[in-house]
């Protein structure tokens, strides 16, 4: 439910109020398709890689686990070559949710390194995945929903795990389904 000036209404999609209404991609933002429940949702991760200005590195999370991101910088750091160590990093999941959904995980590190090197990412990609220590990308529940969920919103694209396509009717779906195995497959197809 939402309230406004009438009074509380129904929100027929939440995913529409927690997605934020941009005119040009900024660096730092990744769509995620995680789960609330039963219910799929797309929500918008930020991050903010800067210079630490003090020496030593601050890490914030808002909405999301402090030692799950700092686990994410260190595979990040290790596997990918990234050197993350001296910098700030700031992560934020828009619209005051607290997200314990594992498949948020590509969502945050392509958040992070985008704003590493300040390359947005297209509006109209969604992930959905998790990242292992090894910096593999894993199968998570559920996926059919999380693609329909992406697909009615307008998205082109979601990146999911190669491991999810067992099983997956791709042609059901008129958006691109990018299947990934390893971060630096990921990367690779982003950032060229």
């Amino acid at each position: 439910y939402e309230m406004n000036t009438a009074g509380l209404r129904q929100v027929s999609n939440p995913s529409e109020i927690l997605l934020s209404q941009r005119d040009e991609p900024l660096s730092g933002i990744t769509i995620s398709a995680m789960l609330e429940g039963m219910r799929p949702m797309l929500i918008e991760t930020q991050a903010l890689v800067s210079h630490s200005a003090y020496g030593t590195p601050q890490r914030s999370a808002t909405g999301f686990d402090t030692r799950r991101m700092n686990m994410l910088l260190a595979v990040l750091e290790k596997r990918c070559g990234f050197r993350l160590s001296a910098k700030d990093v700031f992560l934020n999941i828009a619209g005051g949710l607290r997200v314990e959904d594992p498949a948020i995980d590509l969502a945050v590190v392509v958040a992070i390194i985008s704003s590493h090197e300040d390359m947005p990412i297209n509006t109209k990609t969604c992930f959905a995945a998790e990242v292992g220590l090894s910096g593999e990308i894993r199968a998570v529940n559920r996926i059919e929903q999380r693609i329909a969920e992406a697909e009615k919103l307008g998205f082109e694209q979601i990146f999911i795990s190669k491991y999810n396509k067992k099983g997956l009717d791709v042609s059901r779906y008129g958006i691109a389904i990018k299947t990934v195995s390893k971060i630096e497959e990921v990367f690779g197809m982003l950032f060229g």
